[in-house]
């Protein structure tokens, strides 16, 4: 299972983000805990600068604006 954590103040970007992932990660299968952090402080504390931010099991993977899909997909 991978931990994934959405980063952002809950703009429509990042409402987008969350979507984004829930439906790439069902239609391959994955086996994923998707968390979203709206805490600016925790955000800040975990070095993002422009949301939305994507975390993937500790490791940054994605900061400001909606990812691609293919980027996306390539995470799963």
């Amino acid at each position: 299972m991978k931990n994934v954590k959405v980063l952002g103040s809950g703009c429509a970007n990042c409402a987008n983000t969350l979507k984004l992932i829930e439906a790439v990660a069902l239609a391959k299968g994955a086996d994923i805990h998707l968390e979203k952090v709206e805490d600016m402080k925790q955000i800040m504390m975990l070095g993002v600068l422009t949301t939305p931010g994507v975390i993937i099991d500790g490791k940054l993977v994605h900061a400001g604006g909606v990812p691609a899909r293919a980027k996306v997909e390539s995470w799963f």
